[in-house]
């Protein structure tokens, strides 16, 4: 056993390991250590004791103390199909079957002596106004290159309800226009009166109101077709619905009405 003295003097000399002065300091007595510590590692820990874990504290009005709910994305709606005429795959059934060459229309009826001309901006079969819009009443619309059977196929749309305009009529026969330009002669069993839009230019937002600002429903992206419900005259919106989604479309977003039209 080493006296209190000559301790003290190794102390002061840094003779005595560090364990080895701390059993000193609590008991008063240099013991030896136990036997499988480890002195450099209890030293260590008496000597600089580990801090108590710190609870990050935020700020009241902070993100992470209370998480706000992310805004639900606007719905995107996609063309399902294509609202563009295609050429017949294999020329189509019954173009195979067509003349090399049409035949040119029949000339057209002079109207009879005791009945007046009709008028230019109606239709002389249905006496609706011309031009007007329409809708494909299908999913498999052929376009022909004359208003009959025998003229054969061009095109063909594969989108219901696509709007085109009406610019002519034949018997049952339309001579109709589509948003690219795109001419040619459907039947009238192909068509419907009611009015539909179609998407033009990059992408429309569907909003809940007739202002710049109004929330969004979805975004529509080009080629989505769906129908108008309601246009005042004059106004540059419309109500329209795309599926489940209903809203105001601005006039200039979409192909389906003339300036100013009114729509019911």
């Amino acid at each position: 056993m080493i006296g209190p003295r000559v301790l003290a003097v190794l102390l002061l000399l840094g003779a005595v390991p560090a364990f080895a002065q701390t059993a000193f300091a609590q008991t008063g007595t240099l013991q030896p250590p136990k036997p499988g510590a480890r002195p450099d590692a209890a030293a260590a820990e008496s000597a600089h004791p580990k801090a108590a874990p710190v609870t990050p504290v935020e700020r009241a009005g902070s993100t992470a103390a209370h998480p706000a709910h992310p805004a639900k994305p606007t719905p995107v709606v996609r063309a399902r199909a294509n609202s563009h005429a295609e050429k017949p795959a294999g020329a189509g059934h019954e173009a195979a079957h067509a003349p090399a060459k049409p035949e040119p229309p029949p000339p057209p009826r002079k109207p009879e002596p005791t009945k007046p001309p009709a008028e230019p901006d109606k239709g002389t079969v249905t006496g609706l106004p011309l031009p007007r819009y329409a809708a494909l009443r299908s999913d498999e619309v052929n376009l022909r290159v004359g208003p009959g059977m025998r003229f054969p196929i061009e095109w063909q749309y594969h989108r219901r309800e696509l709007p085109v305009e009406i610019l002519r009529e034949v018997e049952v026969w339309r001579l109709v226009e589509d948003q690219d330009g795109v001419k040619g002669w459907v039947h009238q069993a192909t068509l419907t009166g009611r009015r539909s839009f179609v998407v033009k230019g990059t992408q429309a937002t569907l909003r809940g109101g007739t202002e710049a600002d109004s929330s969004a429903v979805a975004i529509l992206k080009p080629g989505v077709v769906g129908r108008i419900r309601h246009c005042a005259a004059g106004s540059d919106w419309c109500e329209v619905q795309v599926g489940d989604y209903r809203g105001w479309l601005r006039r200039e977003a979409f192909w389906g009405t003339f300036a100013g039209e009114t729509v019911n």
